[in-house]
């Protein structure tokens, strides 16, 4: 990875590994190295040798996350939540099997367009080196935990407000459908989709109001809303997740859509899907009587999220193998109803 140059002010670094290390931290020197970031927000894993009062020498590597003010299309808000919700209570709702990376210092700048979070480093599997059995057990863990909050309703949830609207799904879909680019393609003689993958995105959208009003009939959750295998990090068989800027309320089963089609383990996306969306389901209703729910439509969900995303991605993307990719998940998200 690339090594870059950051501006780290001395005393923040000393009290984020004295919060690190539960111990005074008198000096410490650090490297940097980026790990992701863009135009609006920059992560870097922050490593050295720290010292404490007593002349103890402490390795440390440590995350600094600093994001700008930007905004999101229906969600204008979201650019500060992750500083909104650290500084909440919300972490004390997580368990040791399913949490956040714990912070150890937050603070946003004077003119409240930037804030910088000093975050735990979790090293773990991530990405599309999670196995089934990692996914599976994402999938009952995300289930107990919004089953949780959903039985118990802990006052932190009324105290949020900074969430993204529990109708970012719905808005983001018809957002989508109205832009004739991605419309008019998978109606016109140049699509190179099969057949039935278009006919599955026009059926969808001839019966989308249908559908959203069943899926509206849902239980209402408290959704992570990025909860794709990047955002995970599995370590001895506990689940930590990243990237909380676009959490809200939604619906039940709706992270599970990201989980399973976000530039997914494509090969193994049906298989996934069956074994998720029951994990899920068994984990939620260790706390909540599911038996009402007559169908999940996690499915649904699936095309509703990533339907007239992929074939964007597809658009726009000049990669072959990419365009191909995009092309399988459409055709994997079709195998899923008919498996």
């Amino acid at each position: 990875m690339e090594e870059i140059e950051i501006i780290i002010r001395f005393e923040t670094l000393i009290y984020a590994l004295s919060q690190r290390f539960k111990k005074d931290i008198i000096s410490a020197d650090y490297e940097t190295m980026r790990l992701q970031g863009g135009t609006v927000g920059n992560v870097y894993l922050v490593t050295g040798n720290a010292e404490t009062v007593v002349g103890e020498k402490l390795p440390y590597r440590i995350v600094l996350k600093a994001q700008k003010k930007w905004e999101r299309y229906g969600d204008p808000g979201s650019w500060r939540r992750e500083y909104d919700l650290y500084t909440s209570d919300l972490g004390a709702t997580f368990s040791d099997a399913f949490r956040w990376p714990t912070c150890y210092h937050a603070e946003i700048n004077s003119e409240g367009n930037e804030f910088q979070l000093w975050l735990e480093y979790i090293d773990g599997v991530s990405g599309l080196d999670l196995t089934g059995d990692m996914y599976e057990q994402a999938a009952l863990e995300l289930g107990r935990y919004q089953g949780k909050l959903y039985a118990e309703q802990p006052a932190v949830l009324q105290s949020l407000t900074n969430l993204s609207n529990k109708d970012l799904m719905k808005n983001t879909y018809f957002h989508y459908r109205s832009w004739p680019v991605v419309y008019d393609y998978i109606r016109s003689e140049d699509c190179q989709f099969p057949q039935h993958v278009r006919q599955m995105l026009v059926d969808f959208d001839e019966h989308a109001e249908e559908i959203l009003a069943r899926i509206e009939k849902l239980p209402i959750v408290l959704c992570h809303r990025d909860f794709w295998v990047t955002n995970l990090i599995y370590t001895d068989e506990k689940i930590a997740i990243i990237d909380w800027d676009t959490t809200g309320w939604g619906y039940l089963g709706e992270d599970l859509a990201s989980l399973i089609a976000d530039e997914a383990d494509i090969n193994h996306m049906v298989e996934y899907y069956q074994r998720c969306v029951p994990a899920y389901y068994k984990g939620f209703s260790e706390y909540v009587d599911v038996s009402p729910i007559t169908d999940h439509y996690v499915h649904e969900m699936i095309i509703l999220g990533f339907g007239y995303r992929l074939v964007e991605w597809y658009l726009y993307t000049e990669d072959d193998e990419a365009k191909m990719n995009h092309v399988h998940t459409l055709e994997k998200i079709y195998e899923m109803k008919t498996s």
